[in-house]
């Protein structure tokens, strides 16, 4: 029986993962916390290519136009360049524990990464390689969810897999609200209807019209990530509505 029921998987990491909870910037304990999850979970056979937040160093979204002197398009590319600074970090902490790794980037920056370009990736990731994306998709407006969801699509992924500080998918958040229900199983169209904070919305479309499934659990659990490609039951699973139950 093989170790897991994926060959190739897509995890979104956000940059609030590289931080402790309520702080900002970089970790270094944190960072070698998720990349020793992420090697043991590569030790299954498993081909997993990461897709980095910046949200620890800088959120595009926080510049609004007229109010702080910056476009809200630069805000975006300078919070695109908060992901490459993180996925530098993830690299050497991996690299540090062993790992064979790729640093690609959606901006061309020669000097610090490789362009992404879908073949090479691909290919990095047949070869064992942990591949770290940056940069988001390179254009503004756009959420690294969703580019998660198309780098999941572009690279043939069994599946998308969001890690967070909570167990998964609630009715409400859990950090504020101690009688919030986790939700063990949705359907895309329940995620939608619910307006529940598991993706962003243009994320989720592609994955629903792709078919492409989606597991959200909390990667402060040591041992989860590896858990969670090894296909045990854990966190929130979002798939069609043939494969969810009715929540």
């Amino acid at each position: 029986m093989p170790e897991s029921p994926y060959q190739r998987v897509i995890l979104k990491l956000s940059g609030e993962s590289f931080a402790p909870p309520g702080q900002r910037g970089i970790s270094m304990e944190e960072v070698v916390h998720i990349s020793q999850q992420t090697i043991r979970a590569a030790a299954l056979g498993v081909e997993i290519g990461i897709v980095i937040g910046g949200g620890n160093i800088l959120r595009g979204a926080q510049f609004t136009a007229g109010k702080t002197g910056i476009q809200e398009a630069t805000g975006h590319y300078m919070g695109m360049l908060a992901t490459v600074i993180n996925g530098l970090a993830l690299q050497d902490a991996l690299e540090s524990l062993g790992a064979q790794t790729r640093l690609m980037t959606a901006i061309k920056m020669d000097g610090v990464a490789e362009p992404y370009i879908r073949r090479r990736a691909k290919r990095h990731l047949e070869k064992g390689r942990i591949v770290i994306f940056a940069a988001g998709t390179g254009a503004p407006f756009v959420t690294t969810d969703t580019a998660a969801a198309q780098k999941a699509l572009e690279l043939d992924c069994d599946i998308l897999m969001k890690a967070t500080r909570v167990d998964g998918v609630y009715n409400d958040d859990p950090e504020k609200n101690p009688h919030a229900v986790l939700y063990e199983r949705l359907t895309y169209q329940q995620v939608r209807e619910k307006e529940l904070r598991v993706m962003d919305s243009t994320a989720i479309a592609h994955c629903m019209e792709h078919d492409l499934p989606i597991l959200v659990f909390n990667y402060r659990q040591d041992g989860n990530i590896e858990r969670a490609v090894r296909g045990e039951t854990l966190g929130t699973q979002v798939s069609s509505a043939a494969a969810a139950a009715t929540s």
